[in-house]
């Protein structure tokens, strides 16, 4: 790993994937090129966030029973 960003060709890179993909895993970024033009990056994929069902539950959460309710200014709309 030399520096935080580097490019490396397409025909290089489909050769040595596994070791691009080990680079990527320590934070590196890779720009993929053909003849010399950028054309892919290769990243560290970025967290899934995700939310637990009943996550919300205990917590002070108020909705209004009319909180479906049409708006009125979409009255015309309707």
């Amino acid at each position: 790993m030399i520096s935080n960003r580097h490019e490396i060709g397409a025909f290089e890179a489909k050769t040595h994937l596994s070791r691009l993909l080990d680079d990527v895993e320590k934070g590196v970024s890779i720009i993929i090129t053909r003849h010399g033009k950028p054309v892919a990056e290769l990243r560290p994929a970025m967290p899934s966030v995700t939310a637990k069902f009943g996550c919300a539950k205990g917590k002070t959460f108020y909705m209004a029973p009319d909180f479906d309710a049409p708006l009125d200014e979409f009255r015309d709309y309707q």
